[in-house]
């Protein structure tokens, strides 16, 4: 797929949750989130989530956030989708910064399940209806136990779908079963959220990825994309398991948004691998087992 082609899909098919470049000293690099947006696209991506937790968004201020929105916005706005992370732990807050984002040119806001407080299912549902009717936009679901404390179960995911603006679920569960299930009985677009899950998820009819790897192999991320949804699975299974040592690199030994920033370092596209704390750059020891998967994968950085 040429990457000046916007996708029919409200949120793309291959979705970089892309990293916050900062400066040297930790401010937000706007410049730099622009070019890295514009490389993605031209690469490939046709939707670009912006300040997801790959994109460091609890260390950053609300105005950092719509400031992101907005660098993102400039640089590809009308050849990609852009999506904003918006979702927070608190209601109230998660509706003003929809509302906000809203009256930039965002195409979609992705909302994850608020972490920390454990709400009940109930209290999970009237989150997400609450914030997806504050706009007109189109919302994403964000299913990350893992992160989150505690799931949207099935039942709850299917109930969301009912509303009109809950359109599709970024699926972080892992459980095959279940998300099974939520591709059965509802007509939401379900995108991968495991980079390493999106041949089987689209083999049972998930429409793409929200990715931290794809950062590093955008084209080949692409290819499998577009063979899976061709039905082409013998390609697509080629370029999974081709993949696998890259996703290895990127999320098998530090945090994402770390380990992306690495490479795109090594690779040359960010002149820097700033994070800021209570994230850390990667050790030496970390560093070598980054290369080493790369290696493997035929990189050289």
């Amino acid at each position: 797929m040429s990457a000046s082609k916007l996708s029919l899909r409200p949120f793309g098919t291959l979705v970089p949750a892309m990293v916050t470049p900062f400066t040297a000293d930790g401010e937000v690099d706007y410049q730099a989130a622009g070019n890295l947006a514009n490389k993605l696209v031209n690469d490939g991506c046709d939707g670009i989530l912006v300040t997801g937790t790959t994109g460091e968004t609890s260390t950053l201020t609300d105005e950092e956030n719509l400031g992101m929105f907005q660098a993102v916005i400039d640089a590809v706005g009308g050849r990609a989708r852009v999506i904003a992370g918006t979702g927070t732990n608190d209601t109230r807050h998660s509706i003003s910064l929809s509302q906000r984002a809203a009256k930039l040119a965002i195409d979609g806001l992705l909302l994850v399940t608020p972490y920390y407080n454990k709400p009940s299912q109930s209290g999970i549902q009237a989150h997400f209806e609450a914030i997806a009717s504050s706009t007109d936009l189109p919302v994403m679901l964000y299913d990350i136990p893992g992160r989150a404390g505690v799931p949207i179960t099935t039942e709850t995911i299917i109930k969301l779908a009912d509303h009109p603006q809950i359109t599709a679920l970024k699926d972080a569960k892992a459980d095959f079963t279940e998300t099974s299930r939520v591709l059965a009985n509802t007509d939401l677009d379900v995108y991968s959220g495991d980079d390493g899950l999106t041949l089987p998820l689209m083999s049972a009819g998930a429409v793409g990825l929200v990715s931290v790897s794809a950062h590093v192999a955008p084209q080949q991320f692409r290819a499998l994309i577009d063979a899976a949804a061709a039905g082409d699975f013998v390609t697509a299974r080629a370029i999974h398991f081709a993949l696998d040592p890259v996703i290895r690199a990127t999320m098998g030994h530090v945090q994402g948004a770390v380990a992306v920033k690495q490479i795109l370092k090594w690779q040359g596209i960010l002149s820097n691998s700033v994070v800021r704390l209570p994230l850390v750059e990667p050790s030496e020891t970390e560093i070598a087992m980054i290369k080493a998967d790369l290696a493997e994968a035929g990189m050289d950085v």
